[in-house]
């Protein structure tokens, strides 16, 4: 299956706007608006249908990270829009996902986060909020450098935080809050 060109563009559109109006825009991660301006973030739409097809690009694009210099590419945000749509099947791939990063004897370079359009924590329900914080136009994995990462960290001495401040911001702004930034996520 090859997606059109215009289907790329559209799915990585959609992504970019997303980390623009909530990931940036709420502040949601602060190390990210370094790496957007600087076009460190690298957008690869997968045309994966299996799981199986998805773990194969998932190997190719860590070792492709783990290869280049993080002047030209810091992240990766791997979107699979047809593959793993439950969410419930791709948090059973994230083990799958980190167990790749241990073959690949990756563990301390690299790691891997997640953001879906059903993201659900554990112990909430479906519609909460907080739950917005990783939610994502598309099922997307998300490569990151561990290097990038503790150099983020120390220019954010509260990182341990983030994740209340995140809960907290997403409840301040509320569903129509949510809806309000018009984005394709639900």
């Amino acid at each position: 299956m090859s997606t059109p060109a215009a289907e790329r563009d559209a799915v990585i559109a959609a992504t970019e706007e997303w980390l623009e109006k909530a990931v940036i825009g709420l502040n949601l991660c602060p190390f990210a608006k370094s790496v957007h301006v600087k076009k460190q973030v690298r957008y690869v739409v997968s045309e994966a249908t299996t799981p199986e097809e998805l773990l194969e690009q998932l190997m190719d694009e860590l070792q492709l990270l783990a290869d280049t210099d993080p002047e030209k590419v810091d992240t990766t945000l791997l979107i699979h829009p047809h593959v793993l749509t439950d969410f419930e099947d791709y948090n059973e791939f994230l083990d799958v996902a980190d167990a790749a990063l241990e073959d690949m004897q990756l563990v301390g370079e690299l790691q891997v986060a997640s953001f879906h359009p059903d993201y659900q924590f554990a112990d909430t329900e479906k519609d909460d909020i907080g739950n917005y914080t990783n939610r994502s136009p598309y099922p997307t994995l998300h490569l990151l450098r561990e290097d990038s990462i503790d150099r983020a960290v120390e220019a954010f001495p509260e990182a341990e935080d983030i994740f209340e401040k995140n809960i907290e911001t997403m409840e301040k702004l509320g569903h129509e809050g949510w809806a309000k930034l018009g984005l394709k996520v639900k």
